[in-house]
């Protein structure tokens, strides 16, 4: 009898020993999970962080949030998070701009790539080339033919190093012109310049030029992803355009603090990876013009620092000074 009871326990023993590893799984998430997005409400970033968050909620079965921090170029929010307790309970999701902070900023916070934890990438979006509604031109080759006719040529950027900036400078590289380039604060009020004429090329999101293009506002002429946009299928790209060269997208993701443990890394991973291929199947991310991404933590990764490179390349070839 004894000899049974001592196998019994032992028995349990083992059986404890076993489930360990799926109990402490099974701990994270148990409480909120709070997504910090560095932009304010209602731009492409935040609808993008919200239909995630949502998703997530959903599979995890925990509340998701959103927590919009803007200002500083996106490093307000961005500081929030790496900041924060290392857990896995706050992140940050955030556009192509986080990692181009050390490059872009005289005196940045933080080092976005080593003071952060690649988590997952979730989308990309080409960028779109528009001209004013009276222009003559009819095709990027036109464009880039009348740029280099003598013709004084203003480009608006958006918002300097970001990808709008970023795939303006790759354009003049590829097309082999010069463009003035004509800072902005946001895309609202460039695109309104290149309605009227004033400025004569805009490059910035699919996603937030696309309703000005539809309505006649301004004039698409090429776009920059490797293949054409669902939200734009009758706009050619720059390559099918002979500059096979100018591919660029922005592009979306999501960091933990520096030091969360790798088996939580990896679990969101997962977690938003699911999330991404629920949201394309349902079409949510297509609607915003964006192509979901599927990836490894490792994979994501080596695209920033593909990313961060040509990024910095073009930056000093074109003499940009951080302020």
């Amino acid at each position: 009898m004894k000899l049974k009871m001592k196998h019994w326990i032992t028995g349990l023993a083992l059986a404890a020993v076993a489930a360990a590893p799926a109990m402490a799984q099974g701990k994270f998430p148990d409480n909120m999970i709070k997504i910090v997005v560095p932009f304010a409400a209602g731009g492409g970033v935040d609808n993008a962080a919200r239909l995630l968050a949502k998703q997530l909620q959903t599979d995890l079965g925990v509340t998701v949030v959103v927590d919009n921090r803007a200002g500083g170029s996106g490093t307000i929010g961005g500081k929030a998070v790496q900041t924060a307790h290392p857990d896995g309970y706050t992140l940050l999701f955030s556009a192509a701009t986080h990692v181009l902070a050390s490059h872009v900023l005289a005196t940045p916070p933080y080092d976005p790539v080593t003071d952060f934890t690649a988590v997952a990438r979730t989308g990309e979006a080409p960028l779109l080339i528009v001209i004013p509604p009276t222009a003559p031109q009819k095709n990027l080759r036109e464009v880039i033919d009348a740029a280099k006719g003598g013709n004084n040529w203003n480009a608006a950027i958006p918002a300097l190093g970001a990808p709008s900036h970023l795939a303006t400078l790759l354009l003049a590289k590829q097309g082999k012109v010069n463009f003035t380039m004509t800072p902005y604060r946001g895309t609202a009020p460039a695109a309104t310049d290149v309605a009227g004429g004033h400025v004569q090329l805009l490059v910035d999101s699919i996603i937030s030029l696309q309703p000005m293009a539809k309505g006649g506002r301004v004039k698409p002429v090429a776009q920059t992803g490797a293949k054409r946009s669902s939200v734009a299928p009758d706009v050619p790209t720059a390559a099918e355009s002979g500059y096979p060269g100018l591919v660029y997208v922005s592009w979306y993701g999501v960091w933990a603090p520096k030091g969360t443990p790798d088996d939580r890394v990896q679990f969101l991973n997962k977690a938003i990876n699911k999330a991404t291929e629920e949201l394309a199947k349902a079409g949510s991310l297509a609607a915003l013009g964006v192509e979901p991404v599927v990836e490894s933590v490792d994979a994501f990764r080596k695209y920033i620092a593909n990313d961060v490179a040509q990024s910095a390349g073009l930056l000093k070839e074109a003499g940009f000074k951080p302020e």
